[in-house]
């Protein structure tokens, strides 16, 4: 009986990149306003596959999580027919923190150069 070869990634890293992939194409096929600058950055789907946390990024953008939340039924039904999955999760949407944190860094690299002598 021949062996498998080892895979790279765990079975939870593909599966949080499939739904991340699923979602964010169809993030881009939909029409609201409201998500035209909304990236998806990352999914953590648990365990069980019952709930997936969905981290997102935007700009500037007040509306993003109530339209977030509107779109969820919507997002489920294309995960549903795009991933075969034993369970559709359930989505929970946040505002991913590495994209605030990454921007305090730019802002003081640049202070830093500001202050830098000439």
């Amino acid at each position: 009986m021949a062996r498998r070869p080892p895979r790279k990634f765990s079975r939870s890293l593909r599966v949080n990149e499939v739904v991340r992939q699923a979602l964010a194409d169809e993030l881009e096929r939909m029409s609201d306003p409201r998500l035209e600058m909304v990236t998806i950055t990352g999914v953590e789907v648990s365990p069980d596959l019952r709930h997936a946390v969905v981290f997102y990024g935007a700009l500037d953008k007040p509306d993003v999580a109530p339209a977030l939340s509107s779109a969820a039924p919507r997002l489920r039904a294309t995960l549903g027919r795009e991933v075969r999955m034993k369970y559709v999760p359930a989505l929970h949407f946040r505002e991913d923190p590495a994209i605030d944190a990454g921007q305090r860094i730019e802002k003081i690299l640049r202070d830093l150069h500001e202050q830098e002598p000439s």
